[in-house]
C-alpha cells in the first residue's frame, strides 16, 4: 500500500461541509495571493516555475513567479541565517503584495518548501504554520522531463498554502475553512501519489495534521481533535526518519497547538489540556532553541503564559501566575522595541496586568513598580495622539496601582500620583461622552482623596 493510501484509509475519510460556516451568501470567493520564489537548486532547472504552474488551476490562488537574482544561501536553515531569510521574505513579501511566499530548497534528492507570511510572528498571527515547517518532496519529481506531477502531491501542497494563510477578518477566514474542507475531501479521495516513499511519512503527516487542524474553525469536537492527534502522533512515532531536530520542534509545537486550541472549548478535563499544551510546547523549544530559532521560540513563550494564566485562574496556583509572568519576559526579550514594535507593546500591556495582580496577591510594591513601568512602556507605541481612548484606559490602570501602594503603605505620594493619572484618563474619558467611564473614574478620585485626607 502506497503511503498517502495508507493516510487516507487510515484517517481522512471524508465528512460532512458544514452549513454554518459555508453558507454560500457569506463565501466571498476572494483569491489569496501566492508567490512562488525560485528555487535553491544546485541543479539548473527551473522548479520554482513548475511548481507555480502546478498551482495555477488551484480555486481561490492567484499564482505568480518571482526569478530575481539574490544569494539564496539563507535557506540551508542554519540559526545564524535565519534573520536573513526572514528579512529577505518580509521584503519580498511587501514587494510583490503576496499573502503566501513558497520558498524551495534542494537537501541531497529531495526537495523541501517552507511557506511565509508577513504576519507570521505577532499577536495578530491565525494560522498554525511556522516558517520552520517543511514539506519534502523527491527532487527526481522536477527533473523529469514532461513531468505529469501526482495531483495528490499538489493538493498537500495546496493545502499547506491555504493552511499558512493569515487573516483576522472575517470573510477571508471563512473561505479559507472552505477551501481547506475541499481540500481534505480531495485528499481522502486521491490515489496519485506512487512515487512517495515512507521516508516522507513524518512530513506529510506534520502538514496532514496542519491541514485537519486548521480546517476547524475550533477543535471542540472530539473526532477532530483524535483525529489531528492521531496524525501528528504518527509523524512523532517514525521520528527515526527525521533527520533535524527543527522538525521535532515543529510537530511538538502542533501538539501545543492541537491542546492550546482544544482547551479553549473544552467542557471536560480543561486543567489536562493545559497541562499537555504546555508540555509539548516546552518540548518544541528545547527542540529548537532561544538561541537557534529565537522568533518561534518567542512565540511558544507567548503562548505559554496564556496557557499559565488561564491555568492559574482554574486552579489558583499562584506558581503558575510566577511562570505565566516568566514566560512573557522571555517573550519580550525576543520581540523588541526595535524590531517588533506592535507585538512589543501589546507584550508590555501583557506584563502590566499579570504583575499588577501579582503585586496585589504578594502584597509586593516591588513587583508593582515592574507593573507600572511595563503600562508606561506600552504608552511608548499606544500614545494620547495616536490612540486616546486605550492611552487613558492604561493611565486608569497606573492610577489603580499607584493607589494600592499608597493605600497600604500610607504613602502620600503615591496617593497624589494616583490622582494625577486618575485626572488624565477622566479628562479623555469627558471629552469622549464615555459616562459609565467618567463616572468611575471619578468615583476613584473621591476615593483616593477620602485616603489621601487621613494621612
Amino acid at each position: 500500500m502506497h503511503l498517502l493510501d495508507l493516510i487516507k484509509n487510515t484517517f481522512l475519510q471524508p465528512r460532512p461541509s458544514n452549513p454554518e460556516d459555508l453558507a454560500p451568501e457569506e463565501i466571498m470567493h476572494i483569491n489569496f495571493k501566492v508567490v512562488v520564489v525560485e528555487f535553491a537548486d544546485n541543479v539548473e532547472g527551473n522548479c520554482g516555475e513548475l511548481v507555480t504552474a502546478f498551482l495555477q488551476s488551484c480555486e481561490g490562488l492567484s499564482v505568480s513567479y518571482f526569478n530575481e537574482p539574490f544569494n539564496k544561501t539563507f535557506l540551508n536553515f542554519e540559526s545564524r541565517t535565519l534573520f536573513d531569510l526572514v528579512d529577505k521574505g518580509q521584503d519580498i513579501l511587501e514587494k510583490t503584495g503576496a499573502d503566501v511566499l513558497v520558498w524551495g530548497y534542494r537537501e541531497n534528492d529531495k526537495i523541501r518548501l517552507n511557506f511565509q507570511t508577513s504576519a507570521q510572528y505577532g499577536t495578530e498571527t491565525n494560522s498554525v504554520v511556522s516558517l520552520l515547517d517543511c514539506l519534502y518532496f523527491p527532487a527526481a519529481l522536477f527533473e523529469q522531463s514532461g513531468i505529469v506531477f501526482p495531483s495528490s502531491l499538489v493538493t498537500l501542497l495546496y493545502g499547506a498554502i491555504v493552511s499558512s494563510l493569515n487573516f483576522n477578518n472575517k470573510s477571508a477566514q471563512i473561505q479559507k475553512r472552505y477551501l481547506l474542507k475541499k481540500i481534505v475531501d480531495r485528499l481522502s479521495a486521491d490515489n496519485s501519489a506512487k512515487a512517495l516513499s515512507i521516508e516522507y511519512l513524518p512530513y506529510v503527516m506534520n502538514f496532514l495534521g496542519i491541514i485537519y487542524m486548521s480546517s476547524c474553525s475550533h477543535i471542540e469536537s472530539e473526532k477532530d481533535f483524535k483525529i489531528v492527534k492521531s496524525l501528528l502522533e504518527t509523524a512523532l512515532k517514525h521520528q527515526d526518519l527525521i533527520n533535524s531536530p527543527i522538525h521535532l520542534g515543529c510537530i511538538y509545537n502542533h501538539l501545543g497547538q492541537l491542546y492550546d486550541y482544544a482547551s479553549t472549548g473544552a467542557l471536560k478535563r480543561l486543567s489536562s489540556y493545559y497541562r499537555n499544551a504546555i508540555s509539548n510546547y516546552r518540548l518544541a523549544q528545547k527542540y529548537w532553541g532561544k538561541y537557534n530559532y529565537p522568533y518561534d521560540y518567542g512565540l511558544i513563550s507567548y503562548r505559554l503564559s496564556e496557557l499559565y494564566y488561564n491555568y492559574w485562574k482554574q486552579k489558583e496556583e499562584l506558581q503558575a501566575l510566577r511562570d505565566s509572568v516568566f514566560q512573557l519576559r522571555e517573550s519580550e526579550r525576543i520581540f523588541t522595541y526595535a524590531l517588533f514594535p506592535e507585538f512589543w507593546a501589546d507584550i508590555e500591556g501583557r506584563l502590566g496586568y499579570l504583575l499588577s495582580v501579582l503585586s496585589s496577591l504578594t502584597a509586593s510594591d516591588e513587583i508593582a513598580e515592574l507593573a507600572i513601568a511595563a503600562y508606561k512602556n506600552r504608552q511608548k507605541i499606544i500614545t494620547e495622539k495616536r490612540d486616546p481612548l486605550l492611552w487613558a484606559q492604561i493611565q486608569e490602570k497606573i492610577g489603580e496601582i499607584y493607589y494600592r501602594i499608597g493605600k497600604n503603605e500610607s504613602d502620600k505620594d503615591a496617593l497624589e500620583e494616583s490622582l494625577e493619572y486618575y485626572h488624565d484618563a477622566l479628562y479623555i474619558f469627558e471629552n469622549m461622552s464615555l459616562r459609565e467611564d467618567s463616572q468611575r473614574l471619578t468615583a476613584s478620585i473621591a476615593k483616593t482623596n477620602q485616603v489621601l485626607s487621613y494621612q
